[in-house]
């Protein structure tokens, strides 16, 4: 199932699903911080428009920003580095 544009914590979730699965990963297994986060994701989305990492600041500068969209720039490496992302939405599967 593909979520284009997630509005609510239902659609948000559904699309972090969609999106780790589609990358191998998996989301934050600690289901009170996966919807600490996915509300976070649904705030940002709702107050700016984009999916803003919550976990990261904004500059207000759209093109600054666009690196902290969800998924983030940062989400590989730090997966790769920690085997999960800074705001603990995805995880390696290990």
């Amino acid at each position: 199932m593909t979520v284009k544009d997630p509005e609510n914590e239902e659609e948000m979730r559904a699309w972090a699903e969609a999106e780790a699965e589609s990358n191998g990963i998996r989301l934050n297994p600690d289901e009170r911080q996966l919807a600490v986060v996915i509300r976070g994701l649904v705030r940002n989305r709702e107050r700016f428009g984009e999916r803003y990492c919550p976990c990261r600041i904004r500059t207000g500068d759209p093109e600054k920003d666009q690196q902290i969209i969800c998924p983030c720039i940062f989400r590989d490496e730090e997966l790769k580095a920690d085997g999960r992302c800074h705001c603990n939405l995805f995880f390696t599967k290990e």
